[in-house]
């Protein structure tokens, strides 16, 4: 369990999700959390509180809000690469008057994919059995190239029998009596 807090909020890591947890107003009757992602501040999850009452807004299906007497929460849920972004919290403060609307807090999220680690995995070891197959082969080869050698070695010094041409025994000449 990873957990990354400050005065404004807290951020929590358990079991692959996140959850951004912000402290609720104090003294206010009715509010709005939203969670903001990217650098165009998409609304991606809200909670509105009337009078202790808290309806949640979802418009995506990776982001929850949950509200508790003390705080609100946003849990992120089944993130991969593609929701690697800045998310922001902001609070409006709705009643009682003044009406106030600010940022709370600004968190980086990275991802890291499983996918990534399983194919970098399966890559390692893809690597690792060509450069072993290499190796086979290249020994292969070495003692194939050896054999062949070796067995010309032999056939050059053996008499091939089915050849046009048969080796013959040196003769020596016959000496002739002188008259």
């Amino acid at each position: 369990k990873l957990q990354v807090s400050d005065p404004q909020g807290i951020v929590e890591f358990e079991n692959g999700n996140f959850k951004l947890i912000f402290q609720n107003p104090k003294n206010v009757n009715e509010f709005s959390m939203t969670l903001l992602k990217g650098q165009e501040r998409e609304a991606i999850c809200a909670l509105h509180v009337n009078n202790k009452k808290a309806v949640p807004e979802s418009n995506v299906t990776y982001c929850q809000a949950e509200h508790s007497n003390t705080s609100t929460t946003f849990i992120l849920t089944n993130l991969d690469k593609k929701h690697i972004d800045t998310y922001t919290c902001c609070l409006e403060s709705l009643l009682p008057p003044p009406y106030i609307y600010c940022h709370l807090k600004e968190t980086y999220l990275y991802i890291q994919d499983k996918e990534d680690c399983f194919s970098q995995g399966i890559m390692s070891w893809i690597i690792i059995g060509l450069i072993g197959f290499a190796l086979i082969s290249c020994v292969c080869c070495v003692v194939a190239c050896r054999l062949r050698n070796k067995n010309q070695q032999c056939e050059s010094n053996s008499h091939e029998y089915n050849s046009e041409y048969m080796p013959m025994a040196a003769v020596n000449a016959a000496k002739k009596p002188r008259i």
